[in-house]
């Protein structure tokens, strides 16, 4: 077609008009093709609408198969014939803009559910007839056991026209009388079939109790019996039937003959088996897909005591950048070539390969030795990926990161066994690729935990579950309290109290640090401001200290989120500094220091947080905004000694002093002894916190230490 519809009903149109040029040919009604067409149209309205609803409505689906049945369309290529137009043209006219992929897995999964449905409705107007023809036999018993019944010409006519296989025997299983339709099923003349006895037609793929239904029958045990039942026919091919074989009683009462009905359900059989083939393999490789392969892993788990599995769960290395720069259909036969090979490696009974998609794959084996044999699958599976794949003419390198499960069955569920195989092979992917990694409970717990951790953040800020403790900032000098730092926790609802190490780096890679960043610097400044009218009368007002982290500091708000900050809160820009990490400012370019240094124009003190844990240029600080350092801790570890370490004393001492002449005031971290205390203040270090003089705590504490203060 070399041009699309115009709007949603024209495509509508389009898709019913196809359907039924397609379907009417081996139709039974009466209608025009037409009246065919609008009796096809709203059963495609209802298709357009499954295909893009919100949920998969499997017995609306259903309702669809079972309505091509009432319009007549019993012939099994009806079925077919409508499945291949759905499947070619379901998504082309209704899907729109929807996700593609998405869309042919609901319109397969459509596919699937209407097969079922028809099947249910030709198989309820089957039995319909069946009992129609099993009333009208036994009606007309006695023409077979008298031929002088009144209504035979009648049973006669019901016998022979009828579309389903008839077939009546004795007692003892010589078939007497057979039907056209029964002939044209087992492709055999008259004399052939009724030359054969009952008994000769076991299969077996027969269900157990078949044979003893049978026997029940004719000793007049039970009336009749329905099952679904297999014949070989002489060309070697296998007749799927539904068969109900019914017992016929004479004018006594007693067992005489018995009539069997059988429903040819071979065409049936193959279109369920190909639907249910293509439901549970990946289109591309052909691998089993995620639907199969959970079901195998859930039967391995369930498989009962002294059984084991083993999972291992590949993720090429690198395979997006193959995907981007060679294109899509260079990925995908990538892929498939991937496929062979791990085909390849696991042959063995109790062994399976599956794609879930994209570039994962999942090998499982089970059984009771799987501790070496889930090892023996890894090697073999890393090392099907050593020898290169040539696509397009390049010889590809593809690698691979595997994690490995392994364990007893009964003890996991299989989502709990995947998210383990998952979370090991990210594990072997971050230790840099082309790696196998066993999993680790403990390291399971660890990822989880932090994946709820992430998953919770953006509605933790929402719901007010983080708070701030101050930590107060003391002048060695005089011993009083000139401000507190700020530190944010997470009052977690399963977790408890929280502190920044375990939230702050998931913050930044969420990229939640911005706008939680800024609620922290907007209550540390409420705060401060609460403080200086609180100890309006001190020399030296009490300043906030907050940290920025690197991706704050490149934020492009930065500044005038605090400006508006503080002039909200009316404070002034002194009663500020922030805190940056030494480490942030590494090698930073004047695009990445220029908000620091509008920051500090305004009257912002700003911090090198943590100086000393990183490279330390010290010829850096000159082009640095900063005018405060803050040493860290591990400085301040060597005081606690009695004697303190001289290297430390003399390493302090020279920061200090070239801080000063600087310009730069210094504060330590850390302090937890008054024998330390003392020693920075004859260093020269200006301010210093730490257990020492207090922990982190609300601001009423803060309060009370400055109360303190100034009262002496």
């Amino acid at each position: 077609m070399s041009a699309e519809p115009d709007g949603p009903e024209d495509r509508l149109l389009r898709l019913t008009t196809i359907w039924s040029r397609a379907v009417y040919p081996v139709t039974s009604t009466s209608l025009t093709r037409a009246e065919f067409a609008e009796r096809l149209l709203p059963l495609a309205r209802r298709l357009s609408e499954l295909l893009r609803a919100r949920s998969f409505d499997a017995d609306a689906a259903k309702a669809v198969g079972a309505a091509l049945v009432g319009a007549h369309c019993t012939d099994p290529e009806a079925l077919s014939r409508t499945l291949d137009c759905v499947d070619a043209y379901l998504v082309l006219y209704c899907g729109e803009d929807g996700p593609q992929d998405e869309l042919r897995l609901r319109s397969s999964r459509l596919q699937h559910a209407m097969a079922a449905g028809y099947a249910q409705a030709l198989r309820e107007r089957t039995r319909a007839e069946q009992e129609a023809i099993a009333q009208a036999a036994l009606r007309a018993q006695g023409v077979v056991a008298q031929a002088l019944h009144a209504s035979e010409a009648r049973f006669r006519a019901v016998f022979e026209g009828a579309a389903i296989g008839i077939g009546i025997a004795d007692l003892r299983g010589n078939v007497l009388q057979v039907n056209e339709a029964l002939l044209r099923m087992f492709g055999l003349s008259e004399p052939t079939l009724r030359g054969r006895r009952v008994q000769d037609w076991a299969h077996p793929e027969d269900a157990p109790q078949i044979r003893r239904l049978y026997e029940e029958l004719v000793r007049g045990e039970r009336e009749h019996y329905h099952v679904e039942k297999a014949f070989n026919r002489p060309d070697g091919t296998v007749l799927w039937t539904n068969l109900t074989v019914s017992l016929l009683r004479d004018a006594d009462g007693s067992p005489q003959y018995q009539l069997a009905l059988m429903e040819d359900t071979t065409e049936r059989r193959l279109l369920n088996l190909r639907l249910r083939y293509e439901a549970t393999h990946d289109a591309l490789t052909g691998l089993p897909n995620r639907t199969l392969f959970f079901e195998r892993l859930e039967k391995a788990l369930n498989a009962g005591e002294g059984q084991r599995f083993g999972l291992c769960y590949l993720d090429l290395d690198g395979f997006k950048t193959i995907n981007d720069s060679l294109g899509h259909a260079a990925g995908d036969r990538l892929l498939v070539e991937v496929a062979d090979r791990l085909q390849s490696c696991a042959t063995a009974p109790g062994e399976m390969v599956a794609r879930l998609g994209g570039d994962e794959f999942v090998a499982l084996t089970t059984g009771p030795g799987t501790e070496r044999g889930v090892d023996e699958l890894a090697e073999r599976i890393m090392n099907a990926l050593v020898t290169p794949i040539s696509i397009d003419g390049r010889d590809l390198l593809v690698r691979g990161s595997l994690g490995i499960v392994e364990g007893p069955a009964g003890e996991r569920t299989a989502a709990e066994v995947l998210r383990s195989a998952d979370i090991t092979m990210y594990r072997a992917k971050s230790a840099g690729g082309n790696r196998a990694e066993l999993a680790d409970p403990e390291a399971d717990a660890r990822a989880i935990t932090r994946h709820g951790l992430t998953t919770a953040l953006p509605t933790a800020l929402e719901r007010g579950e983080f708070f701030i403790e101050y930590q107060p900032l003391v002048h060695l000098g005089d011993g009083s309290v000139r401000g507190a730092e700020a530190l944010v926790r997470w009052l977690h609802p399963q977790h408890g109290v929280l502190g920044p190490d375990r939230f702050i780096p998931l913050a930044e890679h969420t990229g939640l640090i911005v706008p939680l960043g800024r609620w922290v610097l907007e209550e540390s400044i409420r705060q401060a401001r609460a403080w200086r009218e609180r100890h309006g009368g001190q020399a030296d007002p009490l300043r906030i200290n907050v940290n920025l982290s690197p991706c704050q500091l490149g934020h492009p708000g930065l500044v005038q989120d605090t400006v508006d900050i503080l002039e909200r809160a009316g404070v002034t820009p002194d009663a500020l500094c922030l805190e940056v990490t030494e480490s942030a400012l590494i090698g930073a370019d004047d695009d990445l220091l220029k908000p620091l240094r509008r920051l500090a124009e305004m009257g912002v003190d700003i911090a090198l947080d943590d100086f000393g844990t990183g490279y330390s240029n010290l010829a850096n600080l000159r082009r640095l905004p900063v005018s405060i350092l803050k040493l860290d801790r591990s400085f301040t570890q060597g005081m606690q000694r009695f004697p303190a370490d001289p290297v430390d004393l003399k390493i302090v001492e020279g920061i200090v002093s070239l801080a000063h002449s600087l310009d730069l005031a210094v504060t330590v971290e850390g302090v937890e002894t008054g024998a330390q205390a003392e020693q920075l203040r004859i260093l020269g270090c200006d301010t210093a916190q730490g257990w020492y003089y207090a922990r982190p705590g609300p601001p009423e504490r803060l309060h009370d230490l400055t109360l303190v203060d100034s009262t002496g």
